[in-house]
């Protein structure tokens, strides 16, 4: 018997393509046919979000369920655009791929990069041309506003660094938390009023995105690092919660030495 014969990555994208085609038909989902490219954006952002959730905790399961739900979600949006006569996926695909060869001159021409630092420096260089830049097109104008702030500090600073405003090393940053955590600490403990005030807000996010240019010089990525140890507080707490309804309790009930005792626990339980 021979074997089956392996389906290949086009018509495995032709298999989801027909069954979007299929939804958004005469006989297909009333929500399905509703959607629009703006109401699709945020069902997008939601499970790039669960994508980047999956991988980071490592989970491989979950990352090939999520993956299919993003490619899925894309899909679907690129069908949107091809129904109203704009775009189809061909176009999509031909479009990044001359892009992509463009942008890796040192793989498919004659320029060298030997390093990935020479790599996003001939990248940018190269993003700055093909908008028709010059001096006057800001580095930093191409970072999507409606980024998480964390996400868009750490490129906002990545990108600022690559014109050479930047400390010398990690210790000239690190100075500089200090002195903005002082400053912040002096706002904040100001008489009557200074609590929540707009002075202290502003100091405060100075600490911030500091410590997102910590991060860069330490070769961490802010957002994910955050990420990670808000997972691991939940998974603690959770911990603490379980505890408590097994010995009958409820969470505000138990004292601040009780609480602390399971957290101790649970550090020494799941890390």
């Amino acid at each position: 018997m021979a074997d089956p014969v392996r389906p290949t990555r086009s018509m495995l994208i032709e298999r989801l393509d027909a069954l979007i085609v299929t939804l958004r038909g005469e006989n297909g989902c009333p929500w399905d046919k509703k959607q629009t490219p703006d109401t699709m954006t945020r069902y997008l952002i939601e499970e790039v979000y669960e994508l980047t959730d999956a991988i980071i905790s490592k989970d491989a399961d979950a990352v090939c369920e999520e993956a299919g739900d993003v490619l899925f979600q894309l899909l679907f949006v690129i069908n949107l655009f091809m129904e109203s006569g704009h775009f189809c996926l061909q176009d999509v695909v031909e479009r990044n791929v001359e892009k992509m060869v463009r942008r890796h001159p040192h793989v498919f021409g004659d320029v060298t990069a030997k390093t990935p630092e020479k790599v996003s420096e001939n990248w940018e260089k190269i993003k700055l041309k093909e908008k028709g830049g010059t001096g006057s097109h800001s580095v930093l104008s191409s970072i999507p506003r409606s980024l998480p702030a964390l996400l868009r500090a750490s490129m906002v600073s990545e990108r600022a660094a690559k014109t050479g405003f930047d400390w010398d090393d990690i210790s000239g940053v690190m100075a500089k938390t200090m002195e903005e955590w002082m400053e912040f600490s002096t706002e904040v403990n100001k008489p009557e009023g200074a609590t929540g005030s707009d002075k202290a807000a502003m100091e405060f996010g100075d600490i911030l995105f500091t410590m997102v240019n910590v991060a860069r010089f330490a070769s961490i990525h802010p957002e994910t690092a955050l990420i990670r140890s808000i997972q691991k507080f939940e998974k603690r707490f959770n911990y603490m919660e379980e505890k408590a309804i097994e010995a009958g309790r409820d969470m505000d009930s138990l004292t601040f030495q009780e609480m602390h005792d399971l957290w101790d626990e649970a550090k020494g339980g799941i890390g």
